[in-house]
């Protein structure tokens, strides 16, 4: 079993945090993912996600707040 990797962006500059996910997305080989762990709820990314990457993704939500969310991000399997 493979553990994913985690981006824990929390001590980011918020500018810089969806600069840091994508390149964690776009670095992902399809069947795998990260662990995104955020000081909010990243809603606003997964609507970026789904303008730009239509049905190439995978968002899973592991903790929803109130002061921790945590999210995988795939790249779905060929």
């Amino acid at each position: 079993m493979t553990t994913d990797a985690q981006l824990d962006v929390r001590s980011e500059p918020p500018a810089r945090r969806h600069t840091l996910i994508l390149d964690s997305y776009h670095a992902l080989t399809p069947g795998t993912g990260f662990e995104l762990v955020n000081d909010h709820d990243p809603k606003p990314l997964y609507d970026q996600f789904d303008a730009e990457y239509k049905d190439q993704f995978t968002w899973d939500y592991l903790e929803e707040g109130p002061e921790v969310w945590r999210v995988r991000i795939g790249r779905p399997a060929a």
